[in-house]
């Protein structure tokens, strides 16, 4: 899947829900979906600057393509995460990089964010670009 079909279907699994109590709860399920994280990677070099709630993000990079594992020790955080998981894991740098990331308006969560939240998926997203942006370099220079 293309990373703006995985936004689309993602579009259409919040469009059924009408208030946002219920989209929280989603959310929440979403998070609880996440992949176990490894303890290992718990560690300063993963977590995420600039989130409210500590958010770790381990990058793997195989055959050209990177996936993403993530935690957070709070519920609507690891929603948040595990959705930017879903968009981008499995997908090239260059995808990644490129992306126009649109369903995150669509589906009103940045509007019911509160400011630190908001900040901290903005920093969630430009991490996975960063990560994106080390292994495309490390890439071209094999």
């Amino acid at each position: 899947m293309t990373i703006n079909e995985i936004q689309d279907q993602i579009i259409d699994e919040f469009s059924v829900f009408t208030d946002w109590m219920e989209k929280y709860e989603y959310l929440i399920d979403m998070g609880r979906s996440l992949t176990p994280f490894d303890i290992a990677h718990k560690v300063p070099d993963f977590l995420i600057e600039g989130c409210q709630s500590k958010v770790w993000l381990y990058p793997s990079f195989s055959n050209g393509i990177i996936t993403f594992t993530a935690d957070s020790d709070a519920l609507i955080t690891r929603g948040i995460v595990a959705l930017l998981v879903r968009v981008f894991s499995g997908h090239t740098p260059d995808e990644i990089i490129s992306a126009d990331i649109y369903f995150i308006d669509r589906i009103g969560l940045k509007q019911n964010l509160s400011p630190t939240r908001s900040n901290g998926l903005l920093s969630m997203m430009k991490q996975m670009r960063l990560y994106a942006l080390a292994f495309k370099s490390k890439q071209e220079q094999l």
